[in-house]
């Protein structure tokens, strides 16, 4: 029996925890049409099993997620082109800090689309995944199949430090997080580099990606960490039309 052909488009936004995802897909879904965002701090577990780590609870690593939920919803939103009624999302009671990016910049973005878009439309709708932990191949279940373009994000941990201490705290299922001393170097940090050493030479985060491991999983990497968002943003939109077989230029 042959599958039914899908009704969305799936990009996933990655990167370590507070490097800009949120922002990113905030931006791009004012940018790209037809588009809703699919927060995967939206598939955490409920409080009570979150587990521990040096003393903390970690809320950054695989184990605190419901990675069979997001699969499903993915699944679900390939194959209707919605979101499953089931999904409420908690993740825009959290506040972001301002993006940088002038409105000028947004809008002629948009303009570009628009234009590209007109000669060769997407015939589906876009969702885009904003989640620190979706490329790892040794998920289970892993989103990746699930995704059809794939963006990283870089930070350093320098900037996320700066980032995190700009943010009062997270919602949560039960009420409210606020990273407890020592968090972010302990958990956030370790566990980004633990979990994406795989794509950096000598496991080096701060370093050069392995070439063939990114081309291999199809993860488009941010070309320079020094970049701010309004640099991102280009890169972001001109990989999505990309994915979309959309003709560059412009």
């Amino acid at each position: 029996m042959a599958a039914s052909t899908p009704r969305a488009t799936i990009i996933g936004i990655s990167g370590c925890s507070s490097s800009g995802k949120t922002t990113l897909s905030r931006l791009l879904r004012a940018i790209l049409p037809d588009t809703q965002i699919i927060h995967q701090d939206d598939f955490y577990l409920p409080e009570t099993q979150i587990p521990m780590k040096d003393g903390f609870q970690d809320w950054d690593c695989a184990e605190s997620l419901d990675l069979a939920g997001l699969r499903d919803a993915l699944v679900w939103a390939r194959e209707t082109g919605e979101a499953p009624a089931w999904l409420v999302s908690k993740e825009d009671q959290n506040t972001v800090a301002p993006s940088g990016v002038e409105d000028e910049l947004v809008a002629r973005l948009r303009d570009r689309v628009s234009a590209r878009l007109a000669q060769s439309p997407p015939p589906r709708r876009i969702f885009l995944v904003d989640g620190f932990l979706l490329y790892p191949p040794t998920l289970a279940p892993s989103p990746l199949p699930h995704l059809d373009t794939k963006l990283l994000l870089l930070t350093s941990l320098p900037a996320l430090l700066a980032r995190r201490a700009r943010r009062s705290g997270y919602v949560t299922l039960e009420g409210f997080w606020q990273d407890p001393e020592g968090y972010v170097e302990a958990i956030v940090w370790a566990n980004y580099v633990r979990d994406h050493a795989f794509l950096f030479a000598a496991g080096d985060v701060d370093g050069p990606v392995i070439e063939e491991v990114v081309e291999r999983l199809g993860v488009k990497v941010q070309p320079d960490r020094a970049w701010g968002m309004s640099e991102v943003l280009e890169w972001a939109v001109e990989e999505i039309l990309k994915g979309l077989s959309v003709g560059g230029g412009g």
